[in-house]
């Protein structure tokens, strides 16, 4: 591996962060991010696990599971996911890394089922592995199936890519004085309600000492340079900020 700060990583990434306006998986998007990865995990050697998202698609707590069953919607949300996950790994694969889609709801015939041993050997041989259909149960995030996974593992961070350059203090879309941090520690993220990750993923983090570096996914390269150690976004970890 040449000049990676990470050996092995857990790149959480939204269903929102493969749509663009018009399209709910959208080709450029998942192309740009099938590229930042074959170049991560291909040309630098970095372990890398992605959990994947589904709320481009269906998520359920929509305003499109409205009525339905709690455990009812999750579970469609979970199936959104795969879809998802299914789209990078062809993405990945026609660009000639190798990939493995590893789905916490059993179905063999699209995927393999989650089998942690397993996952660490895929990630030891070089092939990208994709965690879908979060923890294969109601009531709880991608955003805790990201932590959880990355502890399974033994990820040194979880890179949370997003659509923005950072956690800021309020919603930069619509207050041009917002503030981002460069780091913060796992309290002041939960004391001042930030959005970074949901309490139970952020609890975990701390109780283990996870790193969550926060970055704008759509910018070219930033994944490598995120995993080399270029400052950029916002560090959350258990050190107290400057």
């Amino acid at each position: 591996m040449t000049d990676a700060t990470y050996r092995r990583v857990l790149l959480k990434l939204s269903g929102e962060a493969f749509a663009d306006r018009d399209n709910s998986i959208s080709p450029v998007v998942v192309a740009s991010i099938a590229d930042q990865l074959v170049d991560v995990a291909g040309t630098l050697g970095v372990e890398v696990g992605v959990t994947v998202g589904g709320g481009n698609i269906f998520r359920g707590t929509s305003p499109q599971a409205t009525g339905m069953d709690r455990s009812s919607a999750d579970s469609m949300g979970m199936l959104a996911t795969v879809i998802n996950a299914l789209a990078l790994q062809d993405a990945v694969e026609k660009r000639g890394l190798q990939t493995r889609v590893q789905s916490a709801v059993e179905m063999a015939e699209i995927c393999e089922p989650y089998i942690r041993r397993r996952a660490i050997r895929h990630l030891e041989k070089g092939r990208l592995v994709i965690f879908a259909a979060g923890l294969g149960a109601p009531y709880f995030s991608t955003d805790t199936a990201a932590a959880q996974r990355a502890l399974e593992i033994g990820a040194e961070a979880i890179l949370k890519g997003t659509k923005v350059d950072g956690v800021y203090d309020k919603d930069p879309k619509q207050h041009p004085d917002a503030v981002r941090f460069e780091e913060l520690t796992y309290r002041d993220v939960q004391v001042q309600g930030l959005k970074v990750m949901d309490e139970t993923a952020i609890s975990l983090c701390k109780d283990n000492g996870l790193p969550i570096l926060v970055f704008d996914l759509l910018v070219e390269g930033n994944i490598r340079r995120i995993v080399t150690g270029e400052p950029i976004g916002t560090l959350v970890h258990a050190g107290h900020t400057n």
